[in-house]
């Protein structure tokens, strides 16, 4: 392969594997690259695309691991490299690449809620740190602020941006209350000796490889796979009776939740659509009790979607400790008054968190619901209620009602975007209720298990600027309105390692504090290693 002329980047866009997103996202996509084409030229760099745009599919995205591999077949490995993202993209279409990869590689987004190109960002990073890849990384909103212009004239002179993390603790420098870690141990012996089984309905969601812990390194921890089918799970929705399902609905109902139905099946949220949903959290329920599992995670997306609505339902449902009751075979209740702790997209790592979160806070009477989120994006608040930096922690679907304003009263289900469920299906949508977090994340680097956790709080924001958020982002998805405590917008892009954050709330400051301080030491205690992020919500360090 012949070498590129001097001062000449290369670009490649990745995409998501479905035609619809690419085609809508390919606007913001063409934007971005034309101002990070400008950005270069100030700095007498030439950024070259390194795949045509596709005139035929009307987006120039790499859509599939196999395109990816004949993009970077034709790459000259010693020639520098943008990864430019402003849409969703699944990471396995170009991990191959950029792991032979030998020059300078940065992968770069667009800071919007509209395009979702962070959070992809995000994944990828992630990905490439499970992978061992070095990678620099960078994000703005426009590409003409000082922050980033001055970081790209540095990756382009060194081929590397380094980021202050100031922030972030090693978990064996801070002061651990006795209370916590002796909690800590206690759970530690009793995974250890009982064990735990994760459910995983099909694994790899959406390329996110990241989110695959290798079984090798969830042994020494007690926990284990078990690898479930989602064929099984539907077969078993085939075979709940209309009757069931309908009674799981008509719980909700009476609990307060909404559906906003309509008559079109191709655009509208229908009771059908709603009734298939409670035969998949029935379905779920049991074969979760079938197989001794403590969690489960579905695929979601790219896993049941041409068969199913989508499982947000199911989903956000099984992580509430109130939610309808479902008997097994031998006429009990399954984990009656408890969650079934479900991951997301089949996210191991907010599984293991799950699992680790739901028995701390059991443990020290806290709320036991906890979900992921996509750390999708931030804005400062334009109403004027608060100077601080309000984040949009915003999963694809469904959140616990119990995390919501007002509970199932405050949640309402509408239909998934046809663009990503053809079928329908209903989301559990609130918005979360002011309170405090502990947030955290697990991920893999160099071989070893890893977890950050730090504390935040979730505020309330008037409805102008929370209807704001959600119009630039998703509006039939849960929203989180959250204030991360001493870590700012910058520092948690520059450490997080994954597009989900793991989120539960606690009753009081105290109480989140130490129950943070007890996830900690129980992840340390079963060989994880620990970082603490930002401070306390007085602001004093851990």
């Amino acid at each position: 392969m012949p070498k590129a002329p001097s001062k000449t980047v290369l670009l490649v866009a990745n995409g998501d594997q479905r035609q619809s997103a690419n085609e809508v996202c390919w606007p913001a996509q063409l934007a971005m690259e034309q101002a990070l084409t400008a950005a270069l030229a100030k700095q007498d760099y030439t950024l070259v695309r390194a795949h045509a745009y596709d005139p035929k599919r009307k987006h120039g995205f790499i859509q599939s691991q196999k395109e990816g591999m004949a993009v970077f077949a034709d790459i000259n490995p010693e020639t520098p490299l943008i990864v430019a993202e402003a849409v969703w993209q699944y990471s396995h279409h170009l991990l191959h690449g950029l792991i032979s990869h030998r020059a300078p590689i940065l992968t770069v987004a667009n800071w919007s809620g509209t395009w979702p190109g962070l959070v992809g960002m995000l994944n990828l990073n992630g990905s490439l740190t499970k992978a061992g890849v070095k990678y620099s990384t960078l994000w703005s909103e426009d590409f003409t602020d000082e922050y980033f212009l001055k970081s790209l004239a540095t990756w382009l002179k060194s081929g590397v941006v380094k980021h202050k993390t100031a922030h972030v603790k090693p978990l064996a420098k801070c002061k651990i209350p006795a209370g916590a870690k002796a909690v800590a141990k206690k759970i530690a012996a009793d995974l250890l000796r009982k064990k735990s089984i994760m459910g995983i309905f099909d694994e790899g969601c959406m390329g996110m490889f990241n989110a695959i812990i290798p079984d090798e390194l969830l042994f020494p921890l007690g926990v284990y796979k078990e690898r479930l089918s989602q064929s099984a799970l539907y077969y078993g929705a085939t075979q709940v009776p209309e009757s069931e399902a309908r009674a799981v609905y008509e719980w909700l109902q009476r609990r307060g939740m909404k559906f906003h139905l309509g008559p079109n099946e191709a655009t509208d949220l229908t009771e059908a659509q709603v009734l298939t949903q409670c035969k998949v959290y029935i379905a779920a329920l049991r074969i979760a009790d079938e197989f001794g599992c403590e969690s489960i995670g579905i695929q979601y997306q790219q896993g049941l979607k041409d068969l199913l609505p989508a499982s947000d339902l199911v989903e956000g449902i099984l992580n509430n400790g109130d939610r309808p009751p479902v008997a097994n075979a031998a006429g009990k209740v399954i984990r009656a008054d408890s969650p079934m702790t479900h991951f997301n997209e089949v996210d191991e790592c907010a599984g293991l968190d799950g699992v680790f979160t739901q028995r701390v806070h059991t443990a020290l009477g806290q709320p036991v619901e906890n979900t992921l989120h996509d750390l999708r994006w931030g804005d400062w608040d334009q109403s004027g209620t608060t100077k601080e930096y309000v984040w949009v922690f915003l999963i694809s679907g469904s959140a616990p009602p119990a995390h919501h304003i007002n509970g199932y009263a405050g949640t309402d289900s509408l239909r998934q975007p046809p663009m990503y469920f053809r079928l329908g299906g209903g989301t559990v949508r609130g918005i979360a209720k002011p309170g405090e977090i502990v947030w955290s994340r697990i991920f893999v680097e160099r071989g070893k298990l890893k977890m950050d956790l730090g504390r935040a709080k979730v505020i309330t924001l008037p409805k102008a600027e929370t209807d704001r958020r959600w119009a630039a982002t998703t509006v039939q998805w849960p929203i989180m309105h959250a204030v991360t405590y001493g870590v700012t917008r910058d520092q948690m892009m520059a450490r997080h390692k994954a597009n989900h954050i793991q989120v539960a709330y606690a009753n009081t400051a105290k109480e989140a504090d130490l129950a943070m301080y007890t996830k900690a030491a129980l992840a340390a205690e079963l060989g994880l290693e620990v970082c603490l992020c930002g401070t306390k919500a007085d602001g004093k360090g851990f």
